[in-house]
Formats: C-alpha cells, structure tokens, sequence
C-alpha cells in the first residue's frame, strides 16, 4: 500500500511538472532543493552537535 501511495503521489507530481511552463518548474526546483539543502545542513550540524 505504501509503494502504491508513493507510485500515485509521484504521477501526480510529474503530471503537474508537465503543465507548468519552464521557468516556473525551474524555480520551484530551485526552492525545494534549497530547502533540502538547508534542512540536510541543520540536521548535519544538530547531530555533530549533539555528539
């Protein structure tokens, strides 16, 4: 049920990158990896921290 929730959640979001136009897609790439980016770095130095 999990992989099937996961294959839904996927095509939903490759059917909606498909509608948008370029620069739109880009930058709203651009954000969610920024923000991955950040909370990756903040994790990384809370666990070293942490130790």
């Amino acid at each position: 049920m999990i992989l099937f929730s996961a294959l839904v959640a996927m095509a939903v979001l490759i059917g909606t990158a498909a509608h948008t136009s370029l620069p739109v897609f880009l930058g709203a790439s651009a954000a969610i990896t920024a923000w991955l980016l950040a909370f990756g770095a903040r994790e990384g130095i809370a666990r070293l921290r942490h130790r």
